[in-house]
């Protein structure tokens, strides 16, 4: 097998990735950690975490709770599968909630690629995922169809008018993208610091070779 390209981490203030010292080995000893630790499917079924990109390489987006996380998976959606397996890449979302809102999750949002759930978050804390907000400027997300004060109450709507969306987990846990595999490799990192700041799609589509998705060509209208 190939040697990894070069690992970068990602600095703060949406920087370009820098090279980091000593960072290969620190990666590996930190995919090697999460590896065996199990997450569900949407049958309850546990799978290692490490044989998601045991043989491939993986984007792998954790996600948190709010209408952003729902907007955002919303355009994972759309991404073809075609595309993914031009570049031999597959796409994986890990929530938090209990395996039961698989499905449902699935169906609210239109995502049909692999997906899985953390209930006790063990992964989350194990990779340093960040609980509660960071003040911090992320810009304007371009998968982000909302305002703040809107999507907030869609999110408390749904929350308690019916299972298809609800608070499972923890709410003020962040999530994060990694790039990882084959093996215990872990390519790229970003842990959100709060909940704008998670990484343009296309942005990290185009580190594992995965051509540009338009996602601009969406309803004007958000029905609640």
């Amino acid at each position: 097998m190939a040697a990894p390209g070069p690992v970068t981490r990602q600095v703060s203030g949406g920087a370009a990735p820098v090279p980091a010292p000593e960072r290969p080995r620190a990666r590996a000893v930190l995919a090697a950690a999460v590896a065996e630790l199990p997450v569900l499917d949407a049958r309850g079924q546990q799978v290692p975490f490490g044989a998601l990109f045991r043989e491939r390489r993986a984007v792998v987006v954790f996600h948190f709770l709010c209408y952003i996380c729902k907007e955002y998976v919303e355009d994972l959606a759309r991404i073809p599968k075609s595309f993914l397996q031009e570049a031999d890449v597959t796409l994986i979302v890990i929530g938090q909630s209990s395996y039961h809102h698989i499905e449902s999750f699935c169906k609210l949002t239109g995502y049909s690629h692999e997906i899985y759930v953390d209930p006790e978050r063990e992964i989350y804390k194990r990779l340093g995922m960040k609980r509660g907000e960071e003040i911090a400027s992320s810009g304007q997300s371009p998968h982000i169809k909302s305002n703040l004060l809107s999507g907030s109450l869609q999110s408390l709507w749904r929350a308690v008018t019916g299972p298809l969306f609800d608070f499972q987990g923890d709410p003020a846990q962040q999530g994060g993208t990694l790039i990882l595999g084959p093996g215990n490799n872990i390519h790229f990192i970003h842990r959100d610091r709060n909940r704008l700041d998670h990484k343009p799609i296309n942005s990290v589509l185009q580190l594992v070779g995965v051509q540009h998705v338009n996602f601009t060509d969406r309803p004007s209208v958000i029905h609640v």
